[in-house]
């Protein structure tokens, strides 16, 4: 047995073609997932990404290529009892309770009462519905049902999840606490598929990050790769450097106590210049950061183009 065989990849897709009649929602869509990766799929709405998930849960047949989930063809029972789903607009029963919706979806689930009864206090607990028990689902709020709708998708311990825009709704503490839920998952050696508008909150959680655009896929590759450092710093001082600039520099406030300064010369003699010059007026340095692009920095400029990115 090769000990260095790579692992199965969680997600595998494969020059994927979707067209709804005259309108191609895919375009040969290639890209692999590997297991126990929080990964992040962006894109504009049109861009293909539900389609995309669809596909890879089963619901909607592909035109031409291949998907897979853990090594099984899409859409076979062996692939669907691995997999958990949030969508987007999910309608969940409001005459139930939480305890009383969990206990029906895990016997649909396959799982047994014993196993359902173990499962479901801790999971209402982990995900801040402890308390609620005895509420039925109509009295719910928005955040409280996005988090009901995460425990029905946790429930039978799948090794995908597939989520929908899943802390549409709630609040930045409650955002916080469903971040460390899906980190938990990671660690257990979960696979996590996230889409999501929330461009920060994708750059602060995945590992990976691919962006579609018409059909396309752009870009894939770590957050990492996908971003990268900008020709300018940050800085700060024990007083203002406002008087601290030269043909090859420009100087602008940034935030309260820091300045960007950028260099026609961006590399390290450039900025060595800079600062020698601030520290001959006197100048303390106190803050020195290089500035790096962002997703939301990406996402913007591929969005405002037609042609596709390299």
């Amino acid at each position: 047995m090769n000990s260095h065989a790579q692992p199965t990849p969680a997600v595998a897709v494969k020059g994927l073609e979707k067209r709804y009649g005259s309108l191609q929602a895919l375009s040969g869509v290639s890209l692999e997932v590997e297991p126990g990766t929080l990964f992040g799929l962006l894109g504009q709405n049109g861009a293909g990404k539900t389609t995309l998930i669809k596909i890879l849960l089963g619901l909607v047949a592909p035109t031409g290529g291949r998907a897979s989930l853990l090594g099984q063809p899409v859409g076979g029972l062996a692939a669907r009892r691995e997999v958990g789903y949030l969508p987007e607009d999910h309608r969940l029963p409001d005459y139930h309770t939480a305890p009383s919706l969990l206990d029906f979806y895990g016997a649909l689930q396959g799982l047994t009462r014993r196993e359902r009864q173990a499962r479901i206090p801790p999971l209402l607990e982990m995900l801040g519905l402890k308390g609620r028990e005895k509420l039925r689902i109509r009295g719910y709020s928005k955040g409280m049902k996005q988090r009901l709708g995460l425990a029905q998708a946790l429930l039978h311990r799948p090794r995908v999840l597939f989520l929908d825009e899943p802390t549409d709704g709630i609040d930045p503490v409650g955002r916080k606490e469903i971040r460390d839920v899906l980190l938990e998952e990671q660690r257990s050696g979960v696979t996590v598929f996230i889409n999501s508008h929330l461009l920060g909150e994708v750059e602060q959680l995945c590992d990976r990050v691919a962006i579609m655009r018409r059909g396309h896929l752009l870009v894939s590759g770590t957050v990492a790769e996908l971003t990268h450092i900008k020709p300018s710093w940050l800085v700060g001082f024990d007083s203002s450097p406002a008087d601290l600039c030269w043909e090859a520099c420009q100087l602008e406030p940034a935030r309260p106590g820091l300045w960007r300064v950028h260099l026609d010369s961006p590399g390290p003699d450039g900025l060595d210049r800079f600062l020698a010059e601030a520290q001959s007026r006197g100048l303390r340095l106190r803050h020195l950061e290089a500035e790096r692009a962002t997703l939301e920095d990406l996402y913007l400029a591929l969005a405002t183009h037609d042609r596709q990115a390299p």
